[in-house]
């Protein structure tokens, strides 16, 4: 088993290795203009978009930089599940969504596997040890060096091999991440390559791209980048405005529908939302309105509200994307007509 000081090693050595410097090489040579060396910005690209994914299981292990090899045992809330499968993931998710805006906890049972980056597996005997390889993720996570994950090149792919006289020496074909990753890792200072263009790639909404050059690579990798960036934000603002409408009761400030404003139709219900999805309007007269919520996001946050049982709340059973939001207000949009705006205020 390997100790502590190897294990957060292995994760420093495999998000840094590529950065060691060549003095006598430029980053790109010869008469291809797509001919790269090891420390080259397209040879960091297909290096960090080809190793090892291990955010998959992030919502157990809280890091990105690997996953745990099943089958393990962890402490959910309060409740001891045993992970045989992928499958028995959904059994984690259905305990962390029960209650909303709660401070969920997940303690690991060791000793356990994980798969790293560099596609090793490293026995982890204790939760120091654990703590140990979190650190050493966020690091390189600061430093932009971690796994790229929004975007999946389709193999097999061709790299061209290059002597330093700049002669093509060959090629090699690549059929999967793993392979392109050990290529990449193990490429030698006096090497030269280059990407034999066009190439597919899967961005991490499904579309198919087809990339033509080093730019092209690099230009679709900082879109894809941007896009996960905003989709994290979202996430952070969908978790802070839970907190806010679960810990407050709202009114209805403003209902337009059809060009007409219908606040006054709402004027005396308060609406409160629990933190088990559930919200119920109550009025001055004490009848009440039961309905459910949910908070998602996307690249934008989104609320989406329904009630049952009552002709006026039902007007407002809307997937809803959230324009602006404070301690105080949420201004709404219905994501299928734009012009059909709410605003909540809180009491």
């Amino acid at each position: 088993m390997k100790n502590l000081k190897s294990i957060t090693s292995i994760l420093l050595v495999t998000f840094l290795a590529f950065t060691s410097c060549q003095d006598e090489l430029d980053s790109e040579n010869g008469q291809n203009p797509n001919t790269n060396a090891a420390n080259s910005q397209t040879a960091s690209n297909l290096e960090r978009s080809s190793m090892y994914d291990g955010s998959f299981d992030d919502f157990i292990d809280g890091m990105s930089c690997s996953s745990i090899l099943l089958p393990v045992v962890a402490n959910v809330n309060g409740t001891q599940v045993s992970i045989l499968t992928q499958s028995d993931y959904q059994l984690v998710l259905n305990i962390l969504g029960e209650i909303t805006n709660d401070d969920d906890v997940v303690t690991l049972q060791f000793p356990l596997t994980v798969k790293m980056s560099n596609y090793t597996e490293v026995q982890v005997a204790n939760q120091a040890e654990y703590d140990a390889l979190i650190d050493a993720c966020e690091t390189v996570e600061n430093e932009g060096k971690s796994a790229i994950s929004c975007i999946d090149i389709d193999f097999p792919i061709t790299i061209l091999t290059y002597s330093l006289n700049l002669e093509q020496t060959g090629s090699v074909v690549i059929e999967s991440e793993q392979e392109l990753y050990a290529y990449m890792n193990n490429l030698g200072n006096n090497e030269l390559f280059a990407i034999n263009y066009p190439i597919a790639a899967t961005l991490n909404n499904e579309t198919v791209i087809s990339i033509t050059s080093d730019l092209d690579l690099q230009a679709s990798i900082s879109d894809c980048l941007d896009v996960e960036e905003a989709e994290d934000t979202a996430e952070a603002e969908a978790k802070n405005l839970e907190t806010i409408i679960v810990d407050g009761a709202f009114k209805v400030q403003s209902f337009v529908n059809a060009g007409v404003e219908k606040a006054t139709d709402y004027a005396n219900y308060t609406i409160d939302f629990a933190n088990d999805k559930t919200c119920t309007a109550v009025n001055s007269t004490i009848s009440t309105v039961e309905g459910t919520y949910e908070v998602t996001s996307e690249t934008e946050v989104f609320l989406d509200l329904t009630f049952s049982g009552n002709a006026t709340f039902s007007l407002l059973n809307h997937n809803w994307e959230v324009t602006s939001f404070s301690n105080t207000s949420i201004s709404l949009k219905s994501t299928t007509n734009a012009a059909v705006t709410l605003v909540l205020t809180q009491i």
